[in-house]
């Protein structure tokens, strides 16, 4: 081979070279993401995080842009707005679209059923928990791709939450769904409204206290200012915050974006998960030196609340999906000896 055509091949296989890698860098992926958490919780920031994370280990290549605190809809409206191309992805909750299906409370939240986040998340990642979810996002035009889980949370009262008995009578902000048949079958008066109406709510008197989040993300949104009684360690709910992307949107996007997305969800799950155990500890000794009453529940107002809680498992799984979830999660917890 004579020098010209040396260089002739040498040149086409670099041409071809750069072709290719301006090929891959060309893939973006550009998507509009809401949460109902604002900036200023340490879910908000652990959200920021995983932007960080997806946007960095894409080399940009993924692009978020990011609304918080219900910005563009209200928190219960996040899924049908990325479902429908008002945003791409939805990063609230499962439970907010239990009218929809009463399925949808089982994909993220039990309700006592588990203990721990890292017991939850076992189910997700070695119980099948995983394609079960997507079964039910996937009928509904959306992609499950990843929970994160802050761990149990903290009632926040205007008055004593010692006992069930507290209870009766108790005005509250309910999020949707499972919660507030369990609490209305003990008494209480649920009233589901969105994050950002709490703390006015609390401050005119029109609730007397509210299921929001754990005792970090409770100062967060300023209601221990207001509500000086909480209940820690948290017992009767440990939802798991969802990202759902609408289902074009996700098969569209290259394998490798999709892969970045999934493992990021669950590098987010495992860093929620530590530093809202570190933080809550260390905000429950600064609660107990401001003033606030914090309450650890009796065992036996624990089996109090969850028979209640059983009980409301099978009234609320009336539809064929719901069972199927319900079943699936309660055949894992018996399995490794946490349900009897």
């Amino acid at each position: 081979m004579n020098l010209r055509k040396t260089l002739t091949v040498a040149t086409s296989i670099a041409a071809l070279a750069i072709g290719s890698t301006f090929s891959a860098s060309a893939e973006t992926t550009k998507l509009r993401i809401q949460t109902h958490f604002s900036q200023e919780t340490l879910s908000g920031q652990m959200a920021e995080k995983y932007i960080k994370d997806i946007e960095e280990m894409s080399n940009g290549e993924i692009e978020i842009e990011m609304f918080y605190a219900g910005a563009v809809v209200k928190a219960a409206e996040t899924f049908d707005a990325a479902a429908t191309g008002i945003l791409d992805c939805d990063m609230t909750g499962g439970a907010y679209q239990t009218g929809k299906n009463p399925a949808f409370q089982f994909t993220g939240d039990l309700m006592g059923g588990y203990a721990n986040p890292y017991q939850q998340m076992a189910w997700l990642l070695h119980g099948g928990g995983r394609d079960a979810v997507n079964e039910l996002y996937n009928d509904h035009d959306m992609q499950f791709v990843g929970w994160w889980i802050p761990g149990p949370e903290s009632l926040s009262s205007t008055a004593p939450i010692k006992n069930v008995e507290d209870f009766k009578d108790w005005k509250f902000r309910s999020p949707p769904g499972l919660a507030t048949k369990v609490f209305a079958n003990l008494g209480a008066s649920p009233i589901v409204m969105d994050f950002n109406e709490i703390f006015t709510a609390l401050e005119t008197g029109i609730i007397d206290g509210a299921d929001a989040a754990n005792l970090t993300n409770n100062i967060g949104l300023g209601l221990y200012d207001i509500a000086k009684h909480t209940n820690y360690p948290g017992f009767h709910s440990m939802p798991a915050d969802h990202l759902a992307c609408r289902k074009d949107i996700w098969d569209a996007m290259p394998k490798h974006h999709k892969a970045i997305m999934r493992v990021a969800m669950d590098s987010l799950a495992l860093h929620n998960a530590t530093i809202n155990e570190i933080k809550n500890a260390q905000n429950a000794k600064k609660l107990r030196a401001e003033g606030v009453n914090l309450y650890e529940w009796t065992p036996e107002e624990l089996g109090k609340f969850r028979a209640a809680v059983k009980k409301g498992w099978t009234e609320f799984a009336t539809t064929p999906e719901a069972k199927a979830l319900l079943k699936s999660h309660v055949d894992f917890l018996t399995d490794i000896g946490a349900l009897q």
